[in-house]
């Protein structure tokens, strides 16, 4: 009898588990994921992470009537002005304003991270513009846009954690009044494809960041730069070259 229970065990528990590991491997694989699940990876979180997705998927849709996943505490405003794509995740506790001259714009796969802030109109003096963000490409948690001026992001572009946009800036050259009362820039902001972003880093009203690029953490970015640089500093500058 002991000799045939690890035999009973196997077929009662571990065949459940590859189901289940195979079943999110393949909700990865339709939702445009490419990477295979660590075989570490214990079935008690899979399961919890299938749980958290399904609820996440049920409150995207009630709330937009799209196949969104939202987490939970998470508000979104003038919806009708926001296109989703596919398989877009906003996690939880985040703000998401619609108010802007332009639509907003997901593209597919795309993740805005836990507590991150989307403000389209910051004054009643100035509608917004918004933001645009391409398919595959997501922002940690704690992310700030400051979309008044637009803000541009490409395809394929991943960031770290506490990532602050800000799309205007304050003028200041009129020694005669105060600063507040001087106006402000909105050229905006626009960052290429295939970026990686590191935590930390603070985009200026007017900077570009080209496709290609790597953005080091901490830097704070207020300029154009080519394709294929590695950029960082403060303020940022060219360090070299992605192409060796």
């Amino acid at each position: 009898m002991k000799s045939i229970l690890p035999d009973i065990i196997k077929i009662f528990f571990y065949k459940p588990i590859l189901m289940i590991k195979n079943l999110f491997q393949k909700l990865l694989s339709k939702s445009g994921k490419s990477y295979k699940i660590d075989p570490n990876i214990p079935q008690k979180l899979i399961v919890l992470m299938l749980i958290r997705r399904v609820i996440m998927l049920v409150r995207g849709f009630l709330k937009t009537r799209n196949k969104i996943f939202i987490g939970c505490n998470t508000k979104i405003y003038n919806i009708r002005n926001i296109t989703f794509g596919n398989n877009v995740t906003i996690e939880k506790n985040c703000i998401i304003d619609g108010f802007s001259s332009e639509k907003i714009i997901f593209g597919d796969c795309v993740k805005i991270g836990s507590y991150s802030t989307l403000s389209s109109t910051s004054h009643l003096s100035k509608y917004g513009k918004g933001l645009k963000i391409g398919n595959h490409s997501a922002v940690g948690q704690f992310t700030e846009f400051g979309a008044a001026g637009g803000i541009e992001i490409g395809n394929d572009v991943i960031m770290g954690s506490y990532i602050s946009f800000h799309s205007e800036n304050h003028l200041f050259g009129d020694s005669t009044k105060l600063i507040r009362k001087q106006g402000v820039t909105s050229k905006g902001i626009k960052i290429g494809n295939n970026v990686w972003v590191g935590a930390k880093v603070t985009f200026l009203d007017g900077c570009e960041v080209g496709n290609n690029s790597v953005v080091a953490a901490g830097a704070v970015v207020n300029g154009i730069y080519p394709d294929n640089s590695i950029i960082g500093g403060v303020p940022a500058k060219v360090l070299k070259s992605t192409i060796e």
